[in-house]
């Protein structure tokens, strides 16, 4: 702690990050009692919090227009400039920022405490070092020492918004200026807290805490972040180096700049300024301007303005004459006309309030409701109005304002429908309520109705606090860069839930389907590749436990997919894991993983391609056990080559072909050589050669899609499951998969070949010689067969039509055997294949 000679009055001066404020409170608390006046609402209670956590809530007061907390016991008062109690004892008083004593619209205040504000034991001025001249000239006898500034100020010159660094800090110049940055910050980078003095604490506070919290990486606030807001600043950016001060639009001075841009750093972290890449030489620092902020050299200040801060209260016109006075000390100027004295002026004129107001209690009376702020910035004429009925009613029968009224305004506010810019404005003209509230004497229940309104503003701050988050924070988008930054051990945590939803600190990012992770379609389409990015990084130890949850998987884990129009895939626990491309021949095709398994390591990956394969080889050899013998049987050297010949196509063709392209080689085929095949269970009909067990269902849809596999080509539609006829498909590819899976076609019908040797046998034990008979109609019409179909089949069964029937041609047809049907192996019912060729 800087100890001080025992002098009446101590002015602290120096740069901003010099520790002023909390030498202050530090110096304030050593005493019994103490008072420090601030620039801003936020600011005294930012240091009210720090001060109770010192001295405990009952020992410690708020009082500032629109909140005041007044424990019976206080001794130590946090307020703002406006709300000093000069009337009372302090053994120590404080005024923070005391070089706005030359700020037009609010000077006087913060001059008038400089001269009139004093403690018992001590009193400390804490200000800029320009103010150094003033002091000299009203408080010679101040003694004056200089804070250097912790940490070193860097000019670090423009940069677009998409490349400020993370922990900074956008000050615009209105609330217009403020949202567009946010909004951009939205887009850009995720997100931004937004800090205004137009604020309530509350929400302020919530904003600020995004910010500190590390949720936002920035934050877009007026100038009020210059006056003493502690944050946890990297650098400051200038939207605009120009500001409307009420009356004109005019440059920054370079004090202000200073004070604005000494947010950056903290204690003894170094800090850096600049502004936005804008066009112009106005948006841009000069050369003196950033050599004046680096070394904190500013034009001294050569005048204050001033205002009887005790005018004259006999009268109307005295009150006005005495704050019109001009000050007789020549580093003082009298202060602009604020809105308070235009109001004044403008009731004075109103042969009502004059009538009202003839006694020095009742002018002071209109002088305290002429100091109603003008929260909601309607201007003097507007703001005259509700002043008017304010007095008029603090003039009238008990003196108060009428409770109906005053609790119907408030009712007309509880509601927290609407956007940013309504909550603000309604939360405005909340706080006008809230300052009549604390007025002591201005309602009949002040602590009620103050209570009130102080709930209605936490109230509506929420609603303000969750509307800019939900207007100006992309958090997911601000997770994502944040994860994105992050290095090693510092990566956010990441959550997959059961049903595959993924998380990043808690922000949905997408859903991980087997090994594929699928980005939340809400999405950006600009933070597409961040989510891709943070789940490729992130989701690697997940893959690898799927990898291997995969790998010792029971066969019930893993199927076949075979959706029309998609390429043959396999499935693990309902999604893609790999899909099956062309191998050296129907039987051995080629397993390729899907590129989801791209993130899994080596070892991982292999693990995964046994398994499948395991699998796969298994699968065949369940549901296509014949076709395997077939294959294995033509190259079996010990069979005669007549068998090897007939047997090497049929493999080729997925067990079924029809028999005319056989009959080269069935001719070779002796009727005492047939063992070997009839073991196979291989049937050789009057229009097909086949294999029954390849026809059911499941045993179909394999070869079916083993044969689109090594075609590589995607999966055609099958046959619906169970049927023996079908309408024959209008393109030729579903045509010829149905072919594959033991379908013959017959004109605009196909019939299942098994079928076709069924009416094959019925149509040859009806016929007598050559002839002409009728087959029974019966039974094709049982299998749906319609006239024109069935005649196709006839045709091709050796038959002609003649008047009376049908008749056997000239050269006899071979009619198929009445022997046992070989005893079929089991299978499922799921779909076909075939090489069927006719």
């Amino acid at each position: 702690m800087t100890r001080f000679a025992a002098q009446p009055l101590v002015a602290v001066l120096g740069p901003t990050n010099t520790g002023k404020t909390h030498l202050a409170v530090e110096r304030m608390c050593g005493h019994s009692s103490g008072l420090l006046g601030f620039p801003l609402r936020l600011l005294a209670r930012e240091v009210y919090d720090r001060v109770v956590a010192i001295k405990g809530a009952d020992s410690v007061a708020l009082v500032t227009g629109e909140e005041k907390i007044l424990p019976d016991k206080a001794r130590w008062f946090l307020t703002t400039a406006e709300s000093m109690p000069l009337d009372k004892e302090f053994a120590f008083v404080g005024l923070d920022e005391a070089q706005l004593g030359a700020d037009p619209e609010r000077g006087h205040i913060f001059t008038d405490r400089l001269l009139r504000a004093r403690g018992r034991e001590e009193t400390m001025i804490l200000g800029s070092e320009a103010l150094r001249p003033m002091l000299r000239a009203l408080t010679p006898d101040a003694e004056i020492i200089t804070r250097p500034r912790f940490s070193t100020l860097t000019y670090a010159g423009p940069a677009k918004l998409s490349r400020l660094p993370k922990r900074s800090v956008v000050v615009a110049f209105s609330a217009e200026e403020v949202y567009a940055v946010a909004e951009m910050l939205r887009r850009l980078r995720g997100g931004a807290a937004v800090v205004m003095g137009s604020l309530s604490p509350r929400t302020r506070n919530a904003q600020v805490a995004m910010f500190q919290a590390g949720e936002v990486d920035y934050l877009v606030a007026t100038d009020a972040i210059g006056m003493g807001l502690n944050m946890d600043v990297a650098h400051v950016a200038f939207a605009s180096l120009r500001k409307f001060d009420g009356r004109k639009s005019r440059r920054l001075t370079v004090s202000e700049m200073a004070q604005i841009a000494g947010r950056a750093g903290r204690h003894q972290r170094d800090g850096t300024f600049g502004t936005l890449s804008l066009e112009g030489p106005s948006a841009q620092f000069e050369d003196e301007e950033v050599l004046a902020i680096e070394e904190h050299r500013f034009p001294p200040i050569d005048h204050l303005y001033w205002r009887d801060g005790k005018p004259d209260l006999g009268s109307i016109d005295g009150l006005i004459a005495a704050l019109e006075r001009r000050p007789s000390a020549q580093v003082l100027r009298a202060a602009p006309q604020a809105i308070d004295l235009a109001v004044l002026k403008r009731l004075a004129d109103e042969s009502w309030v004059r009538d009202r107001a003839r006694s020095p209690s009742a002018v002071r009376r209109l002088w305290d409701a002429c100091g109603l702020p003008d929260f909601r910035k309607t201007g003097a004429e507007p703001h005259s109005r509700l002043v008017g009925r304010v007095f008029k009613h603090l003039s009238e029968g008990d003196l108060h304002l009428p409770v109906p009224w005053f609790a119907d305004e408030l009712a007309r506010l509880d509601t927290t429908q609407g956007d940013v810019e309504t909550l603000a404005d309604r939360l405005a003209a909340v706080r006008t309520w809230a300052y009549i509230a604390h007025r002591p004497d201005w309602l009949a229940e002040p602590e009620h109705w103050a209570a009130r309104t102080r709930t209605l503003e936490e109230k509506l701050s929420d609603a303000l606090h969750q509307r800019l988050t939900q207007r100006f924070v992309d958090r997911r988008t601000s997770v994502l860069m944040r994860d994105l930054g992050a290095k090693g051990g510092d990566l956010l945590p990441m959550k997959v839930d059961a049903d595959g939803s993924v998380t990043v600190d808690g922000e949905s990012i997408g859903i991980l389907i087997g090994f594929r992770f699928k980005a939340d379609p809400r999405a950006r389409h600009g933070d597409m590749k961040r989510l891709m990015a943070a789940a490729e990084r992130r989701l690697g130890e997940e893959l690898g436990k799927r990898a291997r949850a995969l790998a010792v998987d029971e066969d019930s884990g893993f199927s076949l997919a075979t959706d029309a129009g998609r390429p043959v895939a396999l499935f693990w626990q309902g999604d893609v894991v790999a899909r099956l491309t062309k191998g050296k021949d129907l039987l051995s095709p080629r397993i390729e993983l899907h590129r989801a398994l791209d993130a899994l390591t080596p070892v991982d990956r292999q693990a995964v391609a046994r398994r499948l394969q395991l699998w796969l080889d298994d699968q065949m050899a369940r549901h296509l056990r014949p076709l395997i013998d077939i294959y294995a049987a033509a190259r079996d050297p010990a069979q005669p080559a007549a068998i090897r010949a007939l047997l090497a196509p049929l493999a080729q063709a997925g067990g079924l072909m029809a028999r005319r392209a056989l009959e080269e080689v069935l001719t070779a085929v002796e009727r005492d050589m047939r063992g070997p095949l009839n073991k196979l269970g291989l049937r050789i009909g009057t229009l097909d050669v086949f294999m029954p067990a390849l026809i059911k269902p499941e045993a179909a849809r394999w070869r079916v899609a083993l044969t689109a596999a090594q075609d590589g080509a995607v999966m055609p539609g099958l046959p619906v499951i169970g049927a023996v006829s079908a309408s024959t498909p209008a393109d030729v590819a579903t045509c010829h998969a149905f072919v594959l899976a033991g379908f013959r076609p017959l004109g605009a019908q196909m019939l299942r070949v098994d079928q076709v040797e069924r009416l094959a046998r019925n149509a040859h034990d009806a016929r007598a010689g050559r002839n002409a008979f009728l087959p029974d109609a019966a039974l094709a019409t049982s299998l749906g067969l319609m006239p024109a179909s069935f005649a196709q089949l006839m045709l091709a069964l050796g038959f002609r039509s003649a008047d009376q029937g049908w008749v056997w041609k000239g050269k006899r047809a071979s009619a198929p055997a009445k022997k046992k049907a070989p005893k079929e192996r089991p299978g499922n019912a799921f779909g076909a294949l075939a090489g069927l060729r006719l």
